[in-house]
């Protein structure tokens, strides 16, 4: 059952989602006056916050610049991941696209399944206006949910629209020791992404003509295995493109060799302008 192997990156791409959130804010600097003096960036890393705090005091030597990271940064982690089953789709549904390597082959992929995934980002500050800063250019984009575009799949185009839902924000302040040690103020936030996992792409030729027999059972005390096999034919149906030597599309028959008639469905491509011809027979015209 599991003997394909395949790879999407796909919660690799998630997290990059999420990083890519936070990756770009910016805080101001200002003098005793309240004239901007610089522009800060803040760092992001993927972390969590044990590590990061770890980093934040493991040198005594504080007053080093280079000892321990700067502050304001935010890192974030990764949690848990839930089946959705509220967003679940048709198991037997498709995507399919045309194969770049052989026109003649579709490539298809079954409709994906829904998992949230939880992530945690930290926001670290050593001043409580600079986490503040940071906190009120997040908070008004998140309605509780920020929606993004991602390219999924490129390799059969499954582009979806991807929410990251914030839950709650919480407020911690890790001073506590003596008055040289330093001080770290926290925002924590949970996050929610609903995403989606998917399974191997396949391949599959291009189905140009279709049988479908009915059958009408006689069925003696409700015994249905007993007409399996036994039972004639009660009426045949065929489908199959229609497109006469001109490559004008048609819906009625008249044979490969009439001048009206269709070409042979082999010869019809899947980006021609086909007509479909429905044939219906009875149970005399089967032979």
């Amino acid at each position: 059952m599991f003997a394909t192997p395949f790879y999407f990156s796909l919660i690799r791409k998630y997290v990059i989602l999420v990083g890519t959130l936070f990756n770009n804010i910016k805080i101001s600097k200002t003098d005793a006056d309240g004239n901007t003096i610089s522009l800060v960036k803040v760092p992001i890393t993927y972390a969590p916050k044990d590590k990061m705090l770890a980093r934040v005091t493991q040198d005594p030597n504080i007053d080093r610049q280079t000892a321990t990271i700067p502050l304001p940064a935010i890192s974030f982690e990764m949690g848990k991941m839930t089946y959705d089953g509220s967003r679940k789709l048709n198991t037997v549904g498709r995507i399919s696209v045309k194969d770049a390597d052989n026109p003649s082959n579709f490539k298809y992929q079954y409709n994906p399944v829904p998992y949230n995934i939880q992530f945690r980002v930290y926001i670290y500050a050593k001043n409580a206006e600079d986490g503040t800063k940071i906190i009120e250019q997040i908070l008004p984009y998140f309605t509780p949910d920020w929606t993004t575009t991602v390219n999924l799949i490129p390799e059969v185009n499954v582009t979806m629209d991807i929410p990251v839902i914030l839950n709650n924000i919480n407020y911690e302040d890790s001073y506590d020791g003596e008055f040289k040690e330093r001080r770290a103020i926290i925002w924590s936030s949970d996050l929610t992404l609903k995403g989606y996992l998917y399974g191997p792409v396949k391949k599959s030729g291009i189905i140009k003509f279709v049988n479908a027999n009915f059958y009408i059972p006689s069925v003696a005390d409700g015994k249905l295995s007993d007409a399996v096999g036994v039972t004639p034919i009660a009426e045949k149906v065929t489908v199959q493109p229609g497109l006469d030597a001109n490559s004008n599309p048609i819906n009625y028959f008249g044979g490969p060799n009439s001048n009206t008639g269709t070409i042979a469905y082999s010869l019809i491509e899947e980006d021609d302008n086909y007509g479909y011809i429905i044939q219906i027979y009875n149970t005399d015209e089967i032979e």
